[in-house]
């Protein structure tokens, strides 16, 4: 559980603890509640957050939260402003990440923008005309349930990939690859193909000006953009290839800057 005193782009304070995923709701809201009191001050305006899950973004629900599986319907915006005294706005963390990167990050600039968070899983916030665009019960943006080979994209696009198409982690193929493993730069090549055609189809649906990479799988981004970039140069509309940017985030902490985002 990371709470950070954010000031425009600046972390001024932070408080990270391990969240007691396993804890009745109260146990998690309350470490949660107890983690902001450390950091709250006079001057604070409002609360941005980021959560895991479906999200009522009008009313400040959360539903059926990845990992905390006590946190079945938490009213969040509801609990911190009676608490604080102070407005809160709870987003899904992967609009939270594609907040932080258009704000503050290589989404600057754009209008149109894909934050894509590549990790266990993929996730993904879409901005639209600045805004960002939520869909119906804030559901826009499930890019990786979208149908591809005989699964869909997060099969084939996220860690789930190396662990099930090839028995063992990103993280060791990584390794392996540093080592300059062949067979290892071999399945990042693979891997590549397949994010390439996940480009292809966000290109397609979103037509961005700039999709932006996080999550664990960003940081090996150089054993892949090769074949990926090979795989969109079939795209057939040659324009869009060589405009749209498609770039890892370097952005340190682009979550937490994109949850204080939504107090502006």
């Amino acid at each position: 559980m990371r709470v950070a005193l954010i000031d425009g782009d600046t972390i001024k304070e932070r408080i990270i603890k391990p969240c007691p995923a396993q804890a009745a709701e109260d146990v998690v809201t309350n470490q949660l509640i107890n983690q902001i009191q450390e950091l709250m001050r006079p001057e604070v305006k409002g609360i941005g957050m980021g959560v895991p899950s479906i999200v009522d973004t009008e009313r400040g629900i959360v539903y059926n939260v990845n990992n905390i599986p006590s946190w079945r319907e938490v009213h969040l915006k509801e609990i911190l402003e009676q608490k604080f005294g102070v407005p809160a706005y709870i987003e899904n963390d992967a609009n939270t990440f594609a907040l932080g990167v258009y704000h503050f990050g290589e989404g600057r600039g754009t209008n149109n923008m894909v934050g894509l968070v590549m990790g266990t899983g993929i996730g993904s916030g879409i901005v639209i005309g600045g805004e960002m665009y939520h869909g119906m019960n804030a559901c826009a943006g499930e890019i990786g349930s979208l149908l591809f080979k005989d699964k869909d994209f997060e099969y084939y696009c996220s860690s789930r990939f190396f662990s099930l198409c090839h028995g063992d982690t990103g993280k060791n193929f990584g390794i392996r690859a540093q080592q300059g493993d062949e067979s290892a730069l071999a399945v990042w090549r693979e891997f590549g193909q397949n994010v390439g055609e996940l480009m292809k189809a966000i290109m397609f649906v979103y037509a961005p000006d700039a999709i932006v990479i996080g999550g664990g799988i960003s940081s090996a981004f150089h054993y892949f953009e090769s074949s990926m970039r090979d795989t969109i140069a079939s795209f057939p509309f040659s324009s869009m290839v060589k405009e749209t940017r498609i770039v890892p985030s370097t952005l340190q902490d682009a979550a937490l800057l994109g949850a204080s985002a939504l107090v502006k």
